[in-house]
């Protein structure tokens, strides 16, 4: 029921696409809804006749003579802003198609993602507040397209750094780390960005094919082993491979514009791309339910390690979350984070969470152990 001192009604239905909108039109009322980003333009009639009181439009482009009956029902209407090379009210995650339109024809700077990096380094430093608004909606409708494709999922994380180059044997273990766990019927969630998790994308993208196929891709990938100097040919090998094995096997990645020279990989089929790379990190970590395993690294990687231990020591998320680092030499050695991670876990629930191992191919084994 309403609280009359809200201002706002309850919310109902959430609407994002066309035919959403048309089911719940032909139910005879849009109160209450929230309509994210769904082109209404030919949808006046069904806006004329449907009671809108107290609904939310999104981004929705409509006739002048529908948004006025809407506003005059008590809808709140938030336009589009035009101009944007992204869309601040989107209800739904970006697919490489979307972040890479146009890659082919005029090459990687033509691209939503190139465009949306430039104005975000134009913005970003200007204190321009309605940019900063702008950045926050998006990010925010982000996350909420984000919780809504994971409800339910059992998410592993796998970091590592972006250097590893295509081609290497430590890509290619990457590579098959994904499949193996997207295979054991987990969903794979990466930083996004290049080198391990690429790999890890496309091992998650090859679970439905015949193993073969993962070998042949990487033999194409390793033709561009980096997105320098050239993004737009280190995209095009990607969608190669997308094309000559289509129906891949679905994960997902959480990149940010804040490291914007660092491109987007285009195996992950659900790219939840940010502006703020401490909300990323933050989210990026909490939704991998179902543990982590970090890839050998640098400084990235030793944040995201101790990022996720924070919580796991102070159970603040609940019971700990499984933690697998990769390369007993690179984390005990070169920089010795274990000996640290293993003092912080010492009697306390987490300890019982933390494993490191040589191989990746001991990791899947590992988090099994962890999680049972």
């Amino acid at each position: 029921m309403d609280n009359p001192d809200d201002g706002i009604p309850a919310p109902g239905i959430e609407i994002e696409s066309v035919a959403e909108f048309d089911a719940a039109a032909a139910a005879g009322t849009l109160a209450g809804h929230r309509i994210q980003s769904v082109d209404l333009t030919d949808r006046s009639a069904a806006l004329l006749a449907a009671d809108t009181s107290g609904a939310v439009f999104l981004g929705c482009r409509m006739t002048h003579e529908a948004a006025a009956k809407v506003r005059a029902e008590g809808a709140f209407v938030f336009p589009p802003v035009p101009g944007l090379p992204f869309d601040p009210y989107r209800g739904l995650l970006y697919s490489p198609d979307a972040l890479y339109a146009g890659l082919a024809d005029g090459g990687y700077e033509a691209t939503p993602d190139a465009r949306a990096y430039r104005w975000f380094q134009q913005t970003r430093a200007n204190g321009d507040t309605f940019a900063s608004m702008l950045r926050a909606l998006h990010d925010d409708a982000v996350s909420d397209a984000l919780d809504e494709l994971l409800t339910g999922a059992r998410v592993v994380g796998v970091m590592g750094g972006h250097a590893t180059p295509r081609g290497s044997a430590a890509y290619a273990a990457a590579a098959r780390l994904g499949r193996t766990l997207a295979r054991s019927g987990l969903t794979v969630v990466t930083g996004g960005g290049p080198g391990a998790m690429e790999a890890a994308n496309l091992g998650a993208y090859a679970a439905p094919h015949p193993d073969p196929m993962l070998d042949k891709a990487c033999e194409l990938l390793a033709d561009a082993p980096s997105f320098t100097p050239s993004v737009t040919q280190w995209a095009l090998a990607a969608f190669t491979v997308r094309q000559r094995w289509p129906a891949g096997g679905g994960s997902v990645s959480i990149p940010t514009w804040f490291y914007g020279h660092e491109p987007p990989n285009p195996f992950a089929d659900h790219i939840a791309k940010y502006f703020a790379n401490a909300l990323r990190e933050d989210g990026l970590l909490a939704r991998s339910t179902a543990g982590v395993i970090f890839l050998p690294g640098a400084a990235g990687t030793v944040q995201e390690i101790f990022d996720n231990t924070t919580p796991n020591y102070y159970g603040s998320r609940g019971a700990p979350t499984p933690m697998v680092l990769v390369g007993s030499a690179h984390w005990t050695d070169e920089l010795p984070t274990w000996p640290l991670l293993r003092a912080l876990a010492a009697g306390r629930p987490m300890e019982s969470r933390i494993a490191l191992v040589d191989t990746v191919d001991e990791a899947p084994e590992a988090l099994a152990r962890l999680t049972g």
